[in-house]
């Protein structure tokens, strides 16, 4: 039996943030989708054993469909009267030092948005750029939370389905390759739900007040 670690995101609701617990769970490899629901089947089960519950997956191996949809590949968002899913929003707005925003990745498909070669030969990641505002790379994942974040706002019924859980997975997450995570970002954005309710009647949330809200949150997770 092979162990793995993996954090459940749960939403605070004495308070803006993100509680992340550190589970420990029997791992099946293998890149089939049969194997990956294994793996969440088996940390959602460690995870109930320790008294957390009614957690949903957010990936695109998730068995449940509004865990499908929620993931950034398949969460639409519109822009200039287009839709496109957060991933690619978020992959076509890197301002790299040797390059970017790389446009074009707008009319490739999220897998392919995210692969594009040029995303690690560019160098360094110095800004992000949307809709002709620019986005600081620090607090760490700032622009992304705010993407998905508006990306829910606008599918507010799944907004509404994903508030009835606990917490939130992502099997996909890879915390030492990766910053940004689409359960976290569920996480926080249903925390701020849960604490501000008024946001939930909003068509967006600008930059602006989404950095307030989220500021303390932001320096207990990356200045501790």
């Amino acid at each position: 039996m092979y162990m793995a670690l993996k954090t459940i995101y749960q939403p605070r609701t004495n308070g803006i943030g993100v509680t992340r617990n550190l589970i420990e769970y029997e791992y099946f490899s293998g890149f089939a989708l049969s194997q990956k629901q294994k793996c969440i089947s088996s940390l959602h089960k460690a995870a109930k054993d320790k008294g957390i519950t009614k957690i949903l997956e957010i990936s695109t191996k998730s068995p449940i469909k509004l865990g499908t949809k929620l993931s950034a590949f398949n969460l639409m968002l519109t822009k200039n009267e287009n839709m496109y899913s957060v991933e690619q929003i978020f992959q076509a707005s890197k301002v790299f030092e040797q390059g970017g925003p790389y446009l074009d990745l707008y009319e490739k498909t999220s897998k392919e948005a995210k692969m594009d070669s040029r995303l690690k030969k560019s160098g360094r990641i110095i800004a992000f750029n949307y809709l002709n505002s620019d986005f600081p790379t620090k607090p760490y994942t700032f622009f992304y939370d705010w993407l998905y974040s508006n990306a829910l706002l606008e599918n507010k019924m799944l907004l509404i389905k994903a508030l009835e859980f606990n917490a939130f997975s992502d099997i996909e997450f890879n915390e030492k390759k990766s910053l940004n995570c689409q359960a976290y970002s569920l996480a926080l954005f249903c925390s701020i739900i849960r604490n501000k309710s008024e946001f939930l009647d909003r068509e967006k949330i600008s930059k602006e007040d989404f950095l307030e809200l989220c500021q303390d949150e932001y320096n207990l997770r990356w200045n501790s």
